[in-house]
């Protein structure tokens, strides 16, 4: 007599149900246009008008998701970019200390003004107005820089020419 296999049995099924999928995509789209040409009433065949429609739709979707698509791929780039991360200190006076490898030991600390930023080996380089460059990571401060635009000095040169003529 031929044995039954175990597996089978009601109560070794899974009672539990997987809730159905609500987003369709472009192969379901495809799916379901292929089920409506193979179908339809040869003698009432769909309206060409119809037909195009659907495709532009599906077109439409497809363009969408591709853009979609695109936005978060240059937004994940973005994100893990040192330069992009660091460019917000272009025009920042910021404080650093420089090692130097020959005398083993950290330099005084300095400031000078970011002009640029590069990336070397992988990490984030500052370029600074006094010619030095350094890496990010070894910024202890960062401050605005302070600036004489040329409408201060104008101003002052205003104030110097009304202070000699009213001392005359």
């Amino acid at each position: 007599m031929p044995t039954i296999d175990p597996s089978l049995y009601l109560k070794n099924q899974t009672t539990t149900r997987e809730a159905p999928d609500n987003n369709l995509g472009k192969d379901d789209f495809l799916k379901i246009l292929m089920a409506q040409l193979q179908n339809q009433d040869p003698t009432n065949p769909m309206d060409d008008r119809e037909f195009i429609t659907q495709l532009a739709q599906f077109s439409a979707l497809e363009q969408t998701m591709n853009m979609a698509t695109a936005i978060n791929q240059l937004v994940q780039s973005q994100q893990f970019n040192p330069i992009v991360q660091h460019s917000h200190l272009i025009g920042k006076t910021v404080s650093y200390r420089n090692y130097d490898q020959e005398a083993d030991k950290w330099l005084p600390l300095q400031s000078s003004e970011v002009v640029a930023v590069g990336l070397e080996e992988g990490y984030a380089v500052l370029q600074l107005a006094n010619g030095d460059k350094v890496f990010a990571d070894f910024i202890l401060g960062i401050k605005e820089t302070e600036q004489n635009t040329d409408e201060d000095s104008t101003n002052e040169q205003v104030d110097n020419e009304k202070d000699k003529v009213g001392s005359e």
